[in-house]
């Protein structure tokens, strides 16, 4: 499989509807060649823990109601055209998203990161949750198998604070600036929402090299196991 590193924040609409593109492109294609780990982008890293009104919020980022109602409406255009139902009047906070992001952190040992994404993203943009709040994490952790009482001990002290500050400074060092941004294979960045036939193009792609890979690996395999001169087989050393 090709590593996918995905950095995101649970409260970026774009990072929601560039998911749900990537998924539609693995359903179409019926392959998933990837190994996904999600990563930590905060878009309000200063954001205090007990968050903040989101419609003051809103209107301070983007200069007034209007220019907010504007650029959201776009944002819900978008969203509704990759199959999503975002409900921005249900939100009335704007989170702190660090102890979501240890969460997700958390859940990569059990493979669980794609399906916690998931969970927070409907959590927030659908049902208006406050995904800062623990028992809203808890609630989030246990529906997709994780061990609510593991998670709520960790969740009470400061575990991968530190490890995450790092690894999101690391990003935006190397030039991570927005997000949705996917890094495939550790090498090329595809940056922003892109759409379903942006990620079958990728898929195809890979499927293609390794398929190319495979026959490759398996002519010099057969070469290499070619009779020599005098009729003896030639084999591959053993270790």
């Amino acid at each position: 499989m090709v590593s996918l590193d995905i950095i995101s924040d649970p409260i970026c609409p774009w990072c929601y509807i560039g998911k749900a593109n990537l998924d539609a492109a693995i359903q179409e294609t019926g392959v998933n060649p990837f190994d996904m780990n999600w990563r930590i982008f905060q878009l309000n890293p200063d954001m205090p823990p007990e968050g903040v009104d989101r419609r003051k919020y809103l209107e301070w980022k983007f200069g007034g109601p209007e220019r907010a109602k504007e650029i959201y409406g776009r944002i819900q255009d978008a969203a509704a055209g990759s199959g999503l139902e975002v409900n921005f009047d249900k939100i009335d906070r704007t989170p702190n998203t660090m102890d979501a992001h240890r969460l997700i952190r958390w859940a990569k040992a059990t493979g669980l990161q794609n399906a916690l994404s998931q969970q927070l993203f409907v959590r927030y943009f659908e049902q208006g949750q406050d995904i800062s709040d623990h028992a809203i994490l808890l609630d989030a952790a246990e529906s997709i198998g994780m061990e609510r009482e593991v998670v709520q001990t960790l969740l009470e002290g400061d575990a991968d604070k530190d490890i995450l500050l790092e690894e999101e400074a690391t990003a935006r060092e190397i030039g991570v600036s927005g997000v949705p941004c996917f890094i495939v294979g550790g090498k090329y960045v595809v940056q922003g929402a892109q759409p379903p036939e942006t990620w079958v193009k990728v898929i195809r792609e890979l499927v293609e090299a390794e398929e190319a890979q495979a026959r490759e690996a398996k002519a010099q395999e057969a070469k290499a196991n070619e009779p020599d001169a005098q009729g003896t087989e030639t084999r591959s050393a053993e270790v």
